[in-house]
């Protein structure tokens, strides 16, 4: 039984799906094996937290079934997946500001799975979060569970799944939560979901796992010395995939062929290795680059595009032809506004931008960040023919903005204050035995809270990923936005490079049990997680 079925039987079997809150919560005293007692997803601390949140008293309803669908990618190209209510992207969820979204799951998938939905970015209270086993119980198959909770900050969002790589199926949608008091002056708004897709494609991401976690070991190479692979470095956790693209993707043998992983991803400006995964199709609004999204406009116009990465294990560097692109926020929180060609969004980040829109038919393209492909959508604003699917506009190429250039806006820096705790978070392991894990340990789901990484509210707390292996990694910490820095964006994804520490900061502000783990669904799901808990 590989890893995914293990943690499905466990995630079905942890109770009764529809109740929530898990009363203990972890096991071995559910506290760090009794040595620290920590704040439980029902305690009252968690609902008191949520009381201080500015409510409007507006409630917004919504279903959401999860269950098989057959997809129309455009061009023909059909995939048998899951997604929420029959498409993918599902349809944005848009509220304002302190309204409460009262969100019912209906788990209809099937051979008995068990899901959730995580809010993604948000702040929210913990017994919400949707994490199976650390904030709730899993919701069976045949089941619902219904999230309500107050959607306090503005900002561009998503959610989606938490349970197994079902994050690299069709189950998420924007969430958009709107600022009554909205700074920003513009004309249009278009919000741009990027994924990377090879569900009921070429395979399924179950199919994915299995063929990843067994390693470079584990590969067969048609005959091939794997010693000898264009300077591969074999070393566990400095191994970096360097091998030449055309390497055989499989062959008969005794070995296991490679129908999923990639060789030969390489990007400088990921540090070296850009992915694990070879994806048939790159998608905008869940649509093929030779059927794209369109985007009608007007001349002069200006729109924001609220840019949001929902792949599972690719970087995209985006820019619009024939524009330059302002940014003006990341994960939801406003930036000092810089003006740029392109941008690289790792999955689990949103990006907002300005654009003023030119007069013609113009890309919006999305480069697979160092697997030398790509998605596009259109914007149309006047007559003229569409580019082809592969087109690269030269702004790809020009200046690239990354958030470590980025600085937060005045209103939402972090005021200055002295650091009251410091957690080292050692992101280890490699592709030979696809050990993924941080501080060399990989999280246990039958245990989550055998080591977490404790914190007391109204801390300042620092945490400095560093990065151990040959990989980058987007590093998300739930409920709650750091600070990259004494003065960088306000995030809760972050890019960490091979080789280089990345220090940020937050205010424990938001009590309960939130994961931080790496946004690559594949190295989440080997075990690269850890729990961030509150003290009781």
């Amino acid at each position: 039984m590989n890893s995914i079925n293990r943690r499905s039987v466990l995630l079905a079997g942890l109770g009764v799906a529809g109740a929530g809150a898990l009363a203990a919560c972890g096991g071995s005293g559910g506290d760090a094996g009794g040595a620290t007692a920590l704040v439980k997803p029902s305690d009252p601390a968690v609902a008191a937290a949520e009381k201080k949140r500015t409510s409007t008293g507006k409630v917004h309803k919504l279903t959401l079934t999860a269950a098989p669908a057959m997809l129309e990618l455009g061009g023909g190209v059909m995939a048998k997946s899951w997604a929420f209510g029959g498409q993918a992207p599902c349809k944005e969820v848009r509220v304002s500001a302190g309204d409460t979204v009262a969100a019912e799951l209906s788990n209809q998938l099937p051979h008995k799975t068990a899901t959730s939905v995580h809010w993604h970015g948000l702040a929210l209270r913990n017994d919400m979060d949707g994490v199976p086993p650390a904030t709730q119980t899993a919701v069976r198959a045949g089941s619902t569970f219904t999230y309500r909770f107050i959607a306090e900050t503005p900002g561009t969002y998503f959610f989606h799944p938490h349970v197994g790589v079902q994050l690299d199926r069709g189950l998420y949608a924007p969430l958009i939560v709107e600022d009554p008091k909205e700074p920003l002056s513009y004309d249009d708004e278009w919000v741009v979901v990027l994924d990377d897709w090879v569900d009921g494609v070429t395979g399924t991401p179950d199919e994915v796992f299995a063929e990843l976690r067994r390693g470079m070991g584990g590969m067969d190479m048609g005959g091939h010395d794997m010693s000898g692979m264009s300077g591969m470095d074999m070393s566990g956790d400095e191994d970096r995939k360097n091998a030449s693209p055309s390497a055989p993707t499989s062959a008969s043998g005794d070995g296991m062929s490679m129908k999923f992983m990639l060789m030969g991803a390489d990007s400088a400006l990921l540090g070296g290795d850009a992915g694990d995964v070879k994806y048939p199709y790159h998608l905008i609004n869940g649509r093929v680059p030779a059927d794209p999204d369109v985007h009608a406009g007007k001349p002069g116009k200006r729109i924001r595009l609220r840019i949001i990465n929902a792949g599972g294990d690719t970087a995209y560097r985006v820019a619009l032809g024939g524009h330059k692109m302002t940014i003006t926020h990341t994960d939801g929180f406003p930036v000092e506004h810089r003006q740029t060609d392109a941008l690289l969004i790792g999955m689990g980040e949103r990006y907002d931008v300005l654009v003023t829109l030119a007069d013609g038919v113009f890309p919006l393209v999305a480069l697979a960040e160092g697997k030398n492909t790509s998605g596009m959508a259109l914007v149309r604003t006047g007559s003229g023919r569409a580019p082809k699917a592969t087109v690269r506009p030269k702004e790809l190429n020009g200046t690239i903005v990354t958030a470590s250039q980025l600085r937060a806006a005045d209103d939402v820096r972090l005021p200055s204050k002295k650091v009251d705790r410091v957690h080292r978070v050692d992101l280890t392991g490699g592709m030979t035995k696809y050990n993924w894990a941080i501080n060399g340990k990989p999280f246990d789901m039958s245990d989550p809270t055998a080591a977490p990484l404790v914190i007391e509210e109204g801390q300042r707390v620092r945490l400095d990923f560093v990065n151990r292996t040959g990989m980058w990694h987007p590093m998300h910490l739930h409920g709650h936005t750091y600070q990259l820095g004494s003065s960088g964006p306000r995030k809760d994804t972050a890019i960490v490079l091979p080789k280089k520490k990345l220090s940020v900061f937050f205010d424990a502000d938001n009590p309960g049990r939130w994961m931080l783990h790496c946004h690559n669904a594949y190295h989440g799901e080997a075990g690269m997680m850890a729990l961030v808990a509150y003290q009781a």
